[in-house]
C-alpha cells in the first residue's frame, strides 16, 4: 500500500501550544494527500480545510507538513475534552486489551450498562429514565422519533426553521437547509412539519412566549395536537447558525407538548456535554425534555450517541425494536465513561464559561469597530458571529467565506454555518489555552480587515 511521507509520531503531551506555520496552508504534503483523496474518495465527501492531521492535543492540530493550527472547531464539537486526552486514550487502550466488540444485542458487557446509568443520572430531571446507545447523532434522532411514534401511536413530527438533525433520510426531512444536506436526495420521510423558530436577531426580538405561541397556533391549525407524536428541537441550533431562542420559547413549547401528550425531544448532539457551560443546554432554560439525544462530545472522539428519556416512553417499543450492530461499542463506552468523569469532576463546565466570556469580550470589541458583525450569540464555548451588510443588515455569505478562508490560510481552523451561510462559529476544545484563543481571535480580526 502506498504511503506518503508524514511526520514522525508526536505524543499529544509534546505538542507545543502555539500556532506555527512552516509552509503555506495547505502545504505540499497535504496537497499530495489531497490528490490521493480526490482519486480514492467520493466527491460528495467534502473538507472544510484541505489539510491532513498527524497529531493533535490541547488546542492545536499538527498537520503532515509540520504546521501547528489553532483548533476552534473541535471536530464539530466532538473533542470537547481535548484531542487524545490522556484519560480517554488510557480508557480505550485498557478496553482494547480485553475485547473490542461483541454486539450488545448478542452478548452484553458492563460498559454499555454503566454509560446508560450515568446518562440516566446526569440528564435533566429526577424522574425514572432509561437509555439506548447508538453510533451517530442522526441515528439517535431516528430512534427518538421511532420511540415517540410507538409510544403515542401517532405519526406527526414537528421540527423548526434553521434546524439540523442529520443526513439520513428521516433526519434530512427534519433538517431545514437544502444545500448541501438535502438537495437532490429526496423524496424524504413523510409526516414532518416545519414551524417558525425564535430567532431574536431576525424576528425583532420577539419574546420567547410570543414566538412559541406563533408556532403552537400553526401546529394546532395545520396538524392538530392529537395527531402529533413529537416536537424535536435543538436548545441552541447548531448548523442553523447557533441561534439561541428567546427566553421562555422552549419552556412554552415543552409545556404545550405535555398538555397535548406530545413527546418533547431535545437534540443536544452539538450543545450537550459541557459545551455551553452547563452539562446540557436545555438546563439554561429549566427545560426537562421527555427524550434527550446526545452524541459528539460524549466520548472524546469515539463514535457514540445516546437516547435517554422517561422510562415509560423508552420502554414502549418491543424487544429487538431498538439496537444495532455497533451501537454502544465497548471502546466507545470506555471512552465515554472517562469523558463523563472529566465533565463532572474536571472543571470543564467552569472552563466553558470562561471561554465564553473571553470570546464574547473580544468579539464585542471587534463589533464596536466593525458594523458588519451584526450579532454575537451563544453560550459558553459555543459562540458565533453573524456577518451582514453593514448598511442593510442582509446576510453576507460572501464576506463570511472570505473571512473563513483568510483564517484558514493563517493557521486557524474556523467553521461557518447558518441557513444563509453568514455565520462563523467557535467551538474550541475546553482544553485550549487563553493564549491560543486570543491569538486565534487576532487572526480573525486581521481577516476581517483584509475582507
Amino acid at each position: 500500500m502506498e504511503m506518503s511521507p508524514q511526520l514522525a509520531p508526536v505524543r499529544t503531551s509534546a505538542i507545543v501550544q502555539e500556532r506555527v506555520l512552516k509552509t503555506a496552508i495547505p502545504g505540499p504534503a497535504s496537497l499530495a494527500m489531497l490528490e490521493r483523496k480526490q482519486s480514492a474518495i467520493s466527491s460528495g465527501v467534502g473538507m472544510v480545510m484541505p489539510v491532513f492531521v498527524a497529531a493533535a492535543g490541547g488546542g492545536i492540530l499538527v498537520d503532515i507538513d509540520g504546521n501547528s493550527l489553532i483548533d476552534l472547531g473541535s471536530g464539530i464539537a466532538v473533542t470537547t475534552v481535548g484531542n487524545a486526552a490522556p484519560e480517554i486514550v488510557r480508557a480505550i487502550t485498557d478496553q482494547a486489551e480485553l475485547f473490542t466488540h461483541t454486539c450488545f444485542s448478542v452478548t452484553g458487557y458492563e460498559g454499555y450498562v454503566a454509560v446508560s446509568e450515568a446518562l440516566n443520572r446526569i440528564t435533566p430531571g429526577t424522574h425514572p429514565k432509561k437509555s439506548a446507545l447508538f453510533n451517530s447523532g442522526a441515528e439517535a434522532i431516528e430512534n427518538a422519533i421511532k420511540v415517540a411514534r410507538y409510544f403515542t401511536g401517532r405519526q406527526g413530527v414537528v421540527a423548526f426553521d434553521h434546524a439540523y438533525h442529520g443526513r439520513t433520510n428521516l433526519t434530512m426531512a427534519l433538517t431545514a437547509k437544502s444545500m448541501p444536506y438535502k438537495s437532490g436526495f429526496g423524496p424524504f420521510a413523510s409526516d414532518i412539519y416545519r414551524m417558525p423558530m425564535s430567532y431574536p436577531y431576525r424576528d425583532g426580538n420577539l419574546s420567547g412566549p410570543a414566538a412559541a405561541e406563533i408556532a403552537i397556533t400553526q401546529i394546532e391549525k395545520q396538524i392538530g395536537g392529537s395527531n402529533l407524536a413529537a416536537i424535536v428541537i435543538e436548545p441552541i441550533q447548531g448548523e442553523g447558525g447557533f441561534i439561541v431562542p428567546a427566553p421562555g420559547f422552549l419552556c412554552r413549547l415543552a409545556e404545550w407538548a405535555t398538555e397535548n401528550g406530545v413527546v418533547f425531544i431535545a437534540d443536544e448532539v452539538q450543545s450537550g456535554f459541557g459545551r455551553t457551560g452547563r452539562l446540557f443546554a436545555c438546563e439554561h432554560e429549566g427545560v426537562i425534555p421527555d427524550l434527550i439525544v446526545t452524541a459528539k462530545g460524549i466520548a472524546g472522539g469515539m463514535p457514540l450517541s445516546a437516547l435517554t428519556g422517561r422510562a415509560e416512553i423508552m420502554d414502549a417499543p418491543h424487544a429487538g425494536g431498538l439496537g444495532g450492530t455497533y451501537g454502544g461499542n465497548p471502546l466507545a463506552c470506555a471512552a465515554a465513561l472517562a469523558a463523563l468523569e472529566l465533565y463532572e469532576n474536571g472543571g470543564l463546565l467552569e472552563r466553558a464559561r470562561e471561554i465564553g466570556e473571553l470570546l464574547i469580550g473580544k468579539l464585542e470589541t471587534l463589533q464596536a469597530r466593525d458594523a458588519r458583525i451584526g450579532d454575537i450569540r451563544g453560550r459558553g464555548a459555543m459562540i458565533a458571529v453573524e456577518l451582514v451588510n453593514a448598511e442593510t443588515g442582509d446576510p453576507d455569505a460572501a464576506l463570511t467565506s472570505r473571512v473563513a478562508a483568510a483564517c484558514h490560510a493563517d493557521g486557524v481552523v474556523v467553521l461557518t454555518c447558518g441557513t444563509y451561510g453568514n455565520v462563523i462559529r467557535f467551538l474550541p476544545p475546553l482544553a485550549i489555552s487563553d493564549e491560543l484563543l486570543i491569538d486565534g481571535l487576532a487572526v480573525l480580526a486581521h481577516a476581517l480587515e483584509l475582507s
